[in-house]
């Protein structure tokens, strides 16, 4: 048992369990619409709201949507960070901030660009704009080929590109998994922490994790398509919600 992990069972009133959502709490799908949270992953996701000091999940997607998707609205306490923390769920309540005004002409252009690549597909997520090659017959070939014509998109447009398993998300700058996670574990003077993720834009929230100061664990929801170093290295949601049921099981006993 790592460090981390038995300082959040030592002390679960002052730990915060963080967790992403695609590919962390739901399995990856073709069509991201489509994405749903793992069976086990509301009632495993409840009882551990009853038992930690703070339960968060830091998501690009816009926040009602991984609660919609995720069935989030009924884990005790749960507060869904969206946008890499631009949004905010809480108690049923969402604060949302305006939409960058880059994002206009992306949704203008972004068509035009995408258009000669086969089962590539556009997702608008209100605040963020994602391109998935996921559906390409060579998805990164795809993937290599519009990555340097979406970042020049990106920069004269004020915005910033966050790569990832088959896709590249244009969204407003400054905000990432890390800084939002540090703000979170200083609102709620965290004394551990947990934080589980499966892709590029999670590495930042695990730099946090070894760099707050605080006990912590990072636990990768691992796939066959990359490839993180993390302290525990899990075979996909189903792994992640394996082991946040353990750890929940555990403090029950306790």
């Amino acid at each position: 048992m790592t460090e981390g992990l038995e300082a959040i069972l030592t002390d679960p009133a002052g730990s915060v369990i963080g967790l992403d959502f695609d590919g962390t709490l739901a399995p990856i799908v073709s069509d991201p619409e489509a994405a749903r949270i793992h069976p086990a992953g509301p009632g495993v996701l409840a009882r551990l709201g009853d038992l930690v000091g703070s339960l968060v999940v830091i998501t690009g997607r816009p926040a009602a949507t991984a609660v919609e998707y995720g069935s989030l609205d009924k884990v005790p306490g749960l507060v869904v960070l969206g946008h890499y923390g631009l949004e905010r769920w809480e108690g049923g309540v969402l604060a949302t901030p305006p939409v960058h005004p880059g994002l206009g002409r992306v949704r203008a252009e972004l068509p035009g660009l995408v258009a000669p690549f086969e089962g590539v597909r556009i997702e608008d997520k209100g605040r963020a704009v994602a391109v998935h090659t996921r559906r390409a017959p060579q998805p990164q070939a795809a993937l290599d080929a519009l990555r340097a014509p979406v970042t020049m998109l990106a920069a004269e447009t004020g915005l910033a590109v966050e790569p990832g398993k088959f896709v590249l998300e244009l969204r407003p700058p400054g905000t990432n998994k890390g800084t939002t996670l540090n703000a979170f574990l200083q609102e709620r003077s965290a004394r551990a922490v947990l934080f589980a993720g499966d892709d590029l834009g999670d590495v930042a929230a695990f730099e946090a994790v070894r760099s707050c100061g605080l006990p912590g664990v990072t636990v990768f929801s691992g796939s066959p398509e990359l490839t993180v170093e993390a302290d525990i290295v899990v075979d996909g949601p189903a792994g992640v919600i394996d082991l946040l049921d353990s750890i929940a099981t555990t403090l029950e006993s306790r």
